[in-house]
């Protein structure tokens, strides 16, 4: 026979306790009895009928604790445990409402819980708006008056956007997963900025589909900002809990996406009054600072008349003194003018001198050992060149020969050649 410890046992029996799916998810009616409150603001109490007693924990901050009142009827919800160190078998409570309330409401609540513990009702995970939404997607029934309030709102306040709808039912027992459809085809497809899903206002088991964990995983796992406009605003659900915002009803969920477009016109008049006062502004002072700016250059600019007249002055005296020098250097041209003529050969050609140069070399006679006998000569005179031959003795004058018109005319006979090679004609 085999011989177990206490610990083992108790590790036993906690195992088998918290292993039994039937225990780990409880609903128990009962009265509370002996409720104490520990330092850290935990609860000890029991839930008694008639024929039994169940010791309960529940720790602070779980849903209802201060529900809890001596002698008061509750239904709790919770899981079972086995607390080793003492022994005991205790009903855990997370959730705890006044007696009477409906299975929905219990069912809301165990639900919201796990939701909770999850992180899906997280405020840190929450995404902002679009100020101005291209595109907006409504998951609604297409027949209620949920899509025509809400096309009514955006038509008068911002008619820029489009409207997208993913019809769906909305209520009964086939809703919730049709409208998870609808609203990950939308999130998918329909290239929106923001999604909107709604309806209008029933009771709790009109609005279940919306508490439902199908559509509160399709809202959590939606990649578009999703708005959860269900019922009217005393109602809530745990799409609003799961929604980035939550809007009170559909049209006030219309209105949450899209601005105002009488409110951006007013705010556009605004900025540009004020940015046309700034511009006006800056623009006066533009024209101060430049004006001073031009009166300093102006300041530090030269007396350009007095300039001018000084400058008149120069020149009025530069022209006098051109006109002396050139009055003075023509007095001189003309004197150099005169010297020059004087040494012109034609003008000693015209006082009866004469030019005798050797034909083959152009060379000007101007010595008697530049020729000899028989040489060409040319003797050129104020009016013509005359042909001659180099020779002594009276015949040799005979032989000469004139190259000038005039040489049918006797010619009288040449002097011999001056020393500058000129010879008086006679």
């Amino acid at each position: 026979m085999a011989v177990y410890t206490v610990s083992q046992v108790s590790s036993h029996i906690k195992e088998s306790l918290e292993s039994d799916p039937l225990l780990t998810d409880l609903w128990i009616v009962g009265e509370v009895s002996g409720l104490t409150a520990s330092s850290a603001g935990h609860r000890y109490f029991s839930l008694k009928d008639r024929e039994s007693l169940l010791r309960c924990v529940m720790f602070r901050n779980q849903h209802g604790v201060n529900l809890l009142e001596e002698g008061a009827s509750v239904s709790v919800h919770g899981r079972i445990t086995f607390y080793t160190p003492r022994g005991t078998t205790d009903f855990n409570v997370d959730i705890a409402m006044p007696e009477g309330a409906g299975e929905l409401a219990l069912e809301l609540e165990r639900l919201k819980q796990k939701l909770a513990a999850e992180g899906l009702f997280e405020t840190s995970r929450k995404r902002q708006l679009p100020k101005f939404p291209k595109k907006v997607g409504v998951v609604t029934s297409p027949t209620g008056a949920v899509f025509h309030d809400i096309q009514n709102v955006m038509a008068r306040r911002y008619p820029l956007a489009e409207l997208v709808l993913s019809p769906t039912i909305v209520q009964g027992a086939e809703a919730a997963p049709k409208i998870a459809a609808a609203l990950e085809l939308l999130d998918r497809e329909g290239g929106c900025d923001v999604i909107i899903v709604g309806r209008g206002g029933g009771s709790l088991e009109d609005l279940w589909p919306f508490n439902e964990e199908v559509v509160a995983r399709a809202i959590y796992a939606c990649k578009t900002p999703v708005v959860s406009a269900v019922g009217h605003e005393t109602d809530e659900t745990i799409a609003d809990y799961v929604a980035d915002v939550r809007a009170p009803t559909p049209s006030a969920a219309a209105e949450l996406v899209v601005p105002d477009a009488y409110v951006l016109r007013r705010d556009l008049d605004v900025a540009a009054s004020l940015l046309f006062r700034v511009l006006m502004d800056q623009t006066s002072r533009g024209r101060s600072d430049l004006l001073e700016v031009r009166r300093r250059m102006e300041r530090g600019l030269p007396d350009t008349q007095d300039l001018r007249r000084r400058v008149d002055d120069r020149g009025q005296v530069l022209a006098s003194a051109s006109l002396r020098l050139l009055r003075e250097n023509k007095v001189q041209v003309e004197g150099i003018s005169h010297r020059l003529r004087a040494l012109d050969p034609v003008a000693t050609l015209g006082r009866g001198f004469s030019i005798v140069q050797l034909p083959a070399t152009g060379l000007v006679v101007s010595s008697v050992k530049q020729v000899s006998n028989g040489d060409a000569l040319e003797i050129t005179v104020t009016d013509g060149a005359v042909r001659a031959v180099a020779g002594s003795g009276p015949d040799s004058a005979s032989s000469a020969k004139a190259a000038s018109p005039r040489e049918s005319q006797p010619k009288p006979k040449a002097k011999p050649a001056q020393p500058n090679g000129m010879a008086p004609l006679l």
